[in-house]
């Protein structure tokens, strides 16, 4: 659902995919080609939260802020499910984990990974490419060129989703049993390695 709050509405571009059991409240930008998926929270309130072009926002995640504060998630930012970003800055193409904590004021630079269950503490500070896991986390390494493949590869699946949504995707009742002849029938999409390894020939 999206809401008004005090006279901000939410600016959504029309490619954009927002499932209906997420909240997008208030003074939010979305771009282009975002997925926001069921149960994530969106939470324009206090301040401003700017998501860019081919962002992904998956299940359960939450984006809030201090009062005053510009949450900005760069394009191609991928956020896992049950991720919380609280006030923070999200470089372009990286990812954080499923179930990281990501807080006030963190600078997180560009294709960045962020380790799944990471809790980053407030004003930390990372350069591009860092991989970062651990509470509190830390960088361990640098982001390999292959690493980034593959997630960027991940990303575009999630970039070509909403419009897949927007196709294929509605409400309906349950089939109360499998029709004859369609057990192994079940929608194909070329696997994350698959996708990863096209376009490393581009």
């Amino acid at each position: 659902m999206i809401y008004k709050f005090k006279n901000h509405i939410p600016v959504i571009h029309e490619s954009a995919f927002i499932h209906p059991l997420a909240a997008v409240t208030g003074n939010v930008i979305i771009g282009k080609n975002v997925y926001v998926g069921p149960g994530a929270a969106i939470r324009g309130d206090w301040g401003k939260i700017i998501i860019e072009d081919g962002c992904n926002i998956q299940e359960n995640c939450t984006i809030h802020m201090f009062p005053g504060v510009t949450v900005l998630l760069k394009e191609g930012a991928h956020i896992g499910h049950g991720a919380v970003i609280h006030g923070a800055t999200i470089g372009k193409n990286c990812l954080v984990g499923m179930n990281a904590v990501i807080m006030d004021n963190v600078m997180l630079g560009d294709e960045s990974v962020v380790g799944a269950l990471s809790f980053i503490k407030a004003d930390s500070v990372f350069e591009s490419r860092s991989l970062i896991v651990g509470n509190p986390a830390k960088k361990i390494k640098d982001v390999t060129k292959e690493m980034i493949s593959w997630k960027t590869a991940g990303t575009n699946l999630y970039q070509q989703l909403p419009a897949d949504m927007f196709e294929g995707w509605e409400a309906c009742e349950p089939l109360r049993s499998l029709p004859t002849g369609e057990l192994n029938q079940v929608p194909t999409y070329k696997t994350w390695n698959e996708t990863k390894s096209e376009g490393n020939k581009i």
